[in-house]
């Protein structure tokens, strides 16, 4: 076999090693190189353990993370690229892990018309070879790897979900693998199973508000830390267990309680949800356990309280950690006994409700701080399941950026064409302090600014314009400072009237990143787009390294 060309100097650079040659790093991630028989011996453990579809589905959704993370990567270095150079950059990447030779590309894209078809064409997949190697040939394509890398990849630059689907492939006996991507809402119902990766789960489809009318609220993602919570909620859904749900705000810690109520069996009795912050002290007691007639002035008559109304259904209780020490006390005796008292009554009540907390507070650092019971703690923490910010599951964006487009769109009854290629990179490279709430406030505001049969630009955005640019200033590709499209000309006009040079206004940047990062070496990255060691050995370089800091590897220059 001929040896492969050398690989484009941008992606080679990215390598860095120890000094001693015992790990490989590639823009911050280690790298592991495995022999193809190592590969083939696990393929075929995971097709005989599991059956051949939960091992496609697995090793798809394996690399549809992985293309995602490579376009982010290619993204953050080079965000003034065209999408054709974005699709050559992809077969590249291919041919680099050792998949596939590089690829032919056909593509014809117009983000701003909603418009996108790619083909890429592979003369030796790996993944073929080796299905073929083991079980002969075939009647099924089995680029399971490669079709979801691509699907990711392209779902990340167009910022809607891409599907691809493999229609010639060399195990069923073809001449070459073929894949041919589209949108999604393209393929209508013929690829069925195959898309469950850019779906939203069947379980939360069509699920709303009890007692509202409007609109649906499903639960959307494809990274691993949100089926990673998914996960969790199943195994919890079934038992009669308390659940904790932790997370920043806008996480949409609620959506999940209700969506683990729907997977219960008390799915069709009620859900009550009540906002701890929300309600006075003076009104807790009468507003969880109700109120008798004539308990106090104004009691007119008697009602049952939130407990009483969730009686064989689920309980939320939101933003538990707000709840005075007081309060804390009455709601741990109700749930210790499973019973209440109605305020101004004598006569307890038995009930039966599942508890689902939910709160952004370190409920531990409460707990040593006196501001919260350690009984009660451990009564609600009986299963605890953490959501994780958008900024650390980016696979997510660009499927809720789609729904919550399609949404919003037929809502306000606009007729939008798609997004801007700078509209889709700033979205992907903001770091989103209101997580999925805010994000979904941003596309609802875009498309009622937007003009129908348009697309959605940055300028749509503009009241979050200074929030959006601030990550368009950060190290380029030869380590120095690079002023990116997407930064305000105010921005550019002031930090070029400071008249520094490039490495003081570079050092000024890191500085500025840190202190904003409130000295989290790991946020302060991400706010600057580079990753973690890589921030560290800047910083050390100039003699501003926090000396806490873990060690970091050595970088090159170009």
């Amino acid at each position: 076999m001929t040896p492969p060309p050398l690989l484009p100097k941008d992606i080679t650079k990215l390598f860095r090693s120890m000094s001693d040659g015992s790990r490989v790093w590639m823009d911050g991630s280690r790298v592991l190189v495995i022999y193809s028989t190592i590969f083939t011996d696990l393929r075929r453990a995971l097709i005989d353990g599991l059956g051949v579809e939960s091992a496609r589905q697995m090793l798809a959704r394996i690399g549809y993370a992985a293309g995602s993370r490579d376009a982010k990567l290619h993204r953050r270095r080079h965000p003034s690229e065209n999408i054709g150079r974005l699709l050559t950059t992809h077969s590249e990447l291919q041919a680099l892990s050792g998949f596939a030779s590089k690829s032919e590309v056909k593509f014809e894209a117009a983000l701003e018309l909603g418009q996108f078809y790619c083909e890429f064409r592979w003369k030796d997949s790996l993944e073929a070879e080796a299905h073929a190697s083991t079980y002969g040939i075939g009647t099924e394509p089995v680029c399971w790897i490669l079709t979801g890398h691509a699907s990711g990849y392209c779902t990340r630059i167009a910022g809607r979900p891409i599907l691809f689907r493999e229609v010639e492939c060399r195990a069923t006996g073809a001449s070459q693998c073929r894949v041919v991507g589209k949108p999604l809402d393209e393929w209508g119902d013929e690829v069925g199973a195959l898309s469950e990766y850019l779906r939203p789960q069947p379980f939360v489809n069509g699920f709303s508000k009890r007692g509202s009318d409007e609109g649906l609220e499903d639960v959307v993602g494809s990274s691993a830390a949100f089926f990673t919570a998914l996960h969790l909620l199943r195994k919890v859904a079934p038992t009669k267990a308390a659940a904790l749900i932790l997370g920043e705000t806008g996480v949409g810690k609620e959506v999940f309680a209700r969506v683990l109520h729907r997977m219960s069996p008390r799915a069709t009795l009620p859900f009550v949800a009540v906002n701890c912050a929300a309600i006075p002290e003076s009104l807790m007691e009468s507003e969880l356990f109700g109120v008798e007639r004539g308990a106090y002035t104004g009691a007119a008559e008697s009602r049952p309280g939130r407990f009483e109304r969730a009686q064989g259904g689920t309980l939320f209780l939101d933003e538990i950690g707000a709840l005075s020490y007081a309060a804390q006390s009455k709601l741990l005796r109700a749930l210790q006994e499973g019973e209440i008292e109605r305020v101004g009554d004598r006569t307890t009540r038995k009930v039966d409700v599942r508890i689902v907390a939910a709160t952004n507070v370190d409920l531990e650092r409460a707990m040593r701080d006196g501001r919260f019971r350690e009984d009660l703690y451990f009564r609600l923490n009986v299963f605890p399941i953490v959501i994780p910010p958008l900024r650390e599951r980016p696979e997510d964006i660009p499927l809720l950026l789609d729904y919550f487009l399609t949404r919003f769109s037929r809502l306000h009854q606009r007729r939008i064409t798609g997004v801007s290629e700078r509209a889709v990179e700033a979205l992907l490279l903001y770091d989103y302090p209101g997580n999925v709430r805010e994000l979904e406030h941003m596309v609802e505001r875009a498309v009622i600014m937007a003009d129908d049969d348009t697309a959605i630009d940055l300028s749509h955005f503009a009241s979050f314009g200074s929030q959006l640019s601030r990550r368009f200033a950060g190290p380029g590709v030869d380590g120095a400072v690079q002023i990116r499209a997407g930064v305000s000309d105010a921005a550019v006009a002031g930090l070029l009237d400071q008249g520094l040079d490039l490495q003081t206004l570079e050092t000024k940047l890191l500085i500025e990143a840190v202190g904003r990062a409130g000295g989290n070496l790991a946020r302060a990255a991400r706010l600057l787009g580079i990753s973690r060691p890589q921030l560290a050995y800047r910083l050390k370089k100039r003699g501003i390294a926090d000396k806490n800091a873990d060690p970091v590897l050595p970088e090159t220059r170009p």
